[in-house]
């Protein structure tokens, strides 16, 4: 146990975690309190102590010798509550992922030990999503899994937890970005068109299915992006859109020399669960404005995800549209861009010379 004088103890970043109760120090130190006898965590939200009355300890282990036990409020000897609370939505997400049907809410709550209004919020959380979505969405994981391995799609269905083939059909569209007949057959019989303009950035790849456009690639080699086309959908007929497709090539290109402006097209975006979550958060940011990745995984609910953020942003099929040119790093580097930093700086500037401040604003 250090010798502190209450001036030290003040001064001592430790002290202001323990004045705020920052559940993000907890696990990196902890207090004990020589007037009680006890140690804490710094989430403690036990009355605060005087400072002089505190000291500082590197371990659980340091402050038990010291001659302090645990406190009987925050529990500094067992696992932190925010550890306690993800094993229970994690033993949530194996219940339900080994459940054949989607578990009732309260039956599910009751077998975390957790009233349900608690889970539920809980539960939200820690996924971003409720547990009728995470169920939904492990039952559509089962389909496709299913169908890829040349299943019967009625045996996929049911197999999957759909109790009537019909509440399947009914959004296996949204579902699945075509019918389960297409998608076990790999996309065999969809339809793309594509066209190739030229921008201010270089060649720019429009791609359209027959639910709207599907791919918007920028590069500067035409045959390099068609190619990139044939990879992301390999069993599709894919075939040139000829002079019918000018017009949407055309507003796309406009929208590329002049991001600022929308697009009035129909788009087909087809990816994960997460990565849909993260393109719709993109959408958001205005024009001439920047966020970090970090800022885009606290706003979808998932602020440990700032890795998978990025990767949703590599994988990003559509351009400008979706903007993740606007995406920089918290220091405001402008990182990595699938199609050039080069381009993302232009796409910047280029919104940027739109608004009355000189560089991109950042978002608060």
């Amino acid at each position: 146990m250090n010798a502190m004088t209450p001036m030290d103890t003040a001064q001592d970043p430790r002290w202001k975690a323990v004045v705020a109760r920052d559940r993000a120090a907890d696990g990196t130190f902890y207090y004990s309190v020589k007037t009680t006898g006890v140690y804490c965590r710094p989430s403690c939200a036990a009355r605060l102590a005087r400072p002089e009355n505190v000291r500082f300890h590197a371990t659980r282990t340091a402050a038990e010798k010291a001659g302090f036990r645990p406190c009987k409020r925050c529990k500094p000897d067992q696992a932190s509550l925010s550890a306690q609370h993800a094993e229970m939505v994690a033993k949530a997400c194996r219940i339900i992922t080994g459940a054949e049907s989607v578990p009732v809410l309260a039956d599910l709550a009751a077998q975390v030990g957790m009233s349900a209004y608690h889970f539920h919020r809980l539960f939200k959380r820690a996924t971003g999503v409720t547990p009728r979505a995470y169920a939904a969405a492990q039952r559509e994981t089962r389909v496709r899994s299913a169908l890829a391995k040349g299943g019967s799609v009625t045996a996929a269905i049911f197999d999957a937890g759909y109790n009537a083939s019909s509440r399947f059909y009914e959004k296996s569209n949204a579902l699945l970005g075509m019918t389960p007949s297409a998608y076990k057959a790999g996309g065999a019989d969809m339809d793309i068109t594509f066209a190739v303009g030229e921008s201010s950035l270089g060649a720019v790849l429009v791609a359209h299915s027959t639910k709207g456009i599907c791919a918007i690639f920028m590069g500067d080699d035409a045959d390099a992006l068609i190619l990139d086309l044939r990879r992301r959908f390999p069993r599709a007929a894919i075939s040139h859109g000829g002079q019918g497709f000018a017009k949407s090539v055309a507003d796309v290109v406009r929208m590329v020399d002049k991001p600022g402006l929308g697009l009035d097209l129909p788009l087909d975006v087809r990816g994960t669960a997460f990565q849909k979550r993260v393109w719709q958060a993109l959408q958001k940011i205005p024009a001439g404005t920047t966020a970090s990745y970090t800022d885009i995984a606290r706003h979808i609910g998932k602020p440990k995800s700032v890795r998978a953020v990025g990767q949703a942003c590599g994988a990003n099929p559509l351009a400008v549209v979706i903007p993740c040119h606007r995406v920089v790093r918290g220091d405001g580097d402008l990182a990595g861009y699938r199609w050039g930093v080069e381009r993302k700086r232009a796409l910047l500037k280029a919104e940027a010379s739109a608004r009355p401040s000189s560089k991109p604003a950042r978002r608060k």
